[in-house]
């Protein structure tokens, strides 16, 4: 996805960066997100309290599951058990 914004130069403007409207809804950081995560070739078991490093473009971040919502079926995308303890790949 491309874009320009008046006044500003690409050579300004480096990967990573987070674009947002700074007057009326600026960008703000969070404690904690919601997410859908795919595990694919995972040797072992993956629980509440899991802590593995992320890799989102160019940060790498550790983070801790607190609690795991819903297993979901890869093949349907229908949920197969409401909080798991545990998942496999």
């Amino acid at each position: 996805v491309g874009f320009n914004v008046k006044n500003v130069s690409v050579k300004d403007l480096k990967r990573g960066y987070v674009c947002s409207d700074s007057k009326s809804d600026p960008a703000t950081g969070c404690a904690s997100f919601k997410a859908q995560v795919i595990i694919l070739n995972h040797p072992g078991e993956i629980h509440a309290g899991y802590a593995p490093v992320l890799d989102c473009h160019t940060a790498h971040i550790a983070c801790k599951f607190k609690e795991l919502l819903v297993k979901i079926d890869r093949g349907t995308g229908k949920t197969v058990e409401e909080h798991p303890k545990l998942v496999k790949s």
